[in-house]
């Protein structure tokens, strides 16, 4: 059997995958973790001034509900700019390098934050100002959608097979890490400030740190991205860029299940990071900054539910993890409208900590489960395009439909949306098990 042919009867778990060269993986895994997070840093800042900030400065006219569906509109823009960028930054990677790639979308995921950090509010400009949001915003969407390095797949080839869930999970510790920053950037800044000062200036601060964070990133992977031991590794590893119509053409299978795959997953990771503070600033008393007190602990066990993830899926395998984390998701959306509508400060603590715990739990594989459905020939475009669409279908949306759902028919809808996912994402996991060979 040749060697495509044998990756690609492996599944999920892709257990057949190393070569006589050998590479620590430790070595790769900390500029992985550092590109993660000032990614997943950028995206929660503007996450959450999504929340708290946008909808005053740029949606004055509008109540408060109404304000917050458009930012959450302008939000989604991201996820519709991602595959464009995808497109765009692939062809620079075949036609110049994965270096000139990388510092162009991330130059251009940077300026596009740090622009936003500028914009004059609606009260000074018009509509303008909106206008210039949704401008900024899509870049940032086509700078995160070129960021791919593909040292997330090197980091999972070059991994021991008996240890591929462990170092599988390693680039999503970047998700927790970056809104445990975000967060508590915001939660000093509401907490110091008067409202006034916060509205004026001290939002504008986090989106200045995403310079500093971005940089650093930078030259972590481009340490490793440009030395020759590193492109004598991605060449011998097949992770080359192919054309992305070519391989949606090729695997179109592949693409469609991988992006059903971590649907449950992406659905809940809006709806326990950016939906419940817009429910809690909007429809209670609970103050924003004790609010983001508790979206910071969530962060914090949702880091350890990464970790736990990586231990299961050595020990269970992917696909039964993943599968237990839509059971437990599932089973999660029924008790999620009790738990935030209650009353108690303790009861929507006790479904942000949950629900990252949860989120943690199916977030550490999900990555991987989509890179693992491509040979390595296909691999690192396979794995960018059908994530982006993943991103797109299960989170893009999410804020906004839930948002409308709980203000239109009340917070019950919103556990069925998540249940729907999870629904989703176990029949992608089943029907995943059909796809046995790579045409």
């Amino acid at each position: 059997m040749s060697r495509a042919a044998e990756q690609a009867t492996t599944g999920l778990d892709d257990a057949p995958e190393t070569d006589d060269f050998e590479v620590s993986p430790g070595k790769i895994a900390f500029p992985v973790v550092m590109g993660r997070t000032s990614e997943f840093f950028d995206f929660f800042v503007y996450g959450i001034a999504s929340v708290l900030v946008f909808p005053y400065l740029f949606f004055p006219d509008s109540d408060p509900v109404q304000a917050t569906l458009k930012s959450f509109a302008i939000f989604s823009l991201a996820f519709i700019a991602r595959p464009i960028g995808s497109l765009v930054f692939m062809a620079v990677d075949r036609n110049f390098s994965r270096a000139a790639k990388l510092i162009g979308a991330l130059f251009l995921l940077c300026g596009s934050t740090m622009a936003i950090a500028f914009l004059p509010s609606y009260a000074q400009v018009g509509m303008l100002a909106p206008v210039l949001l949704a401008v900024f915003r899509f870049g940032q969407g086509l700078g995160w959608g070129g960021a791919w390095d593909g040292l997330p797949s090197l980091l999972s080839l070059s991994a021991p097979a008996e240890r591929r869930g462990w170092y599988a999970m390693m680039p999503q510790l970047g998700a927790a890490i970056g809104f445990m920053l975000a967060c508590g950037f915001f939660f000093v800044f509401v907490r110091a400030l008067s409202p006034e000062d916060f509205m004026a200036w001290g939002w504008r601060f986090p989106f200045f740190v995403a310079l500093a964070l971005n940089v650093v990133a930078l030259f972590a992977r481009l340490r490793l991205v440009i030395t020759p031991e590193f492109v004598r590794l991605f060449n011998e590893r097949e992770l080359q860029p192919r054309r992305v119509f070519e391989t949606i053409r090729t695997h179109p299978r592949q693409v469609f299940v991988g992006a059903l795959i971590p649907l449950a997953t992406y659905a809940m990771f809006h709806l326990v990071t950016i939906f419940p503070l817009s429910w809690a600033t909007l429809f209670t008393d609970h103050d924003a900054s004790d609010f983001l007190g508790s979206l910071f602990l969530g962060s914090i066990v949702g880091g350890f539910g990464i970790i736990l993830s990586g231990l299961l899926a050595d020990r269970l395998g992917r696909r039964m993890q993943l599968a237990i984390a839509a059971v437990l998701i599932a089973l999660f959306s029924f008790v999620a409208a009790p738990l935030l509508g209650s009353d108690t400060t303790a009861g929507r603590t006790t479904y942000v900590v949950l629900g990252f715990a949860l989120l943690g739990l199916s977030l550490g594989q999900a990555s991987n489960a989509i890179a693992s459905r491509f040979e390595s020939i296909y691999r690192y475009t396979g794995a960018a395009v059908t994530s982006d669409i993943a991103w797109l279908l299960g989170a893009g949306f999410a804020p906004l439909v839930a948002l409308w759902l709980c203000s239109e028919f009340g917070l019950a809808y919103v556990g069925y949306y998540l249940l729907s996912g999870a629904v989703v994402t176990l029949a992608a996991l089943a029907f995943s098990r059909t796809l046995q060979t790579v045409r």
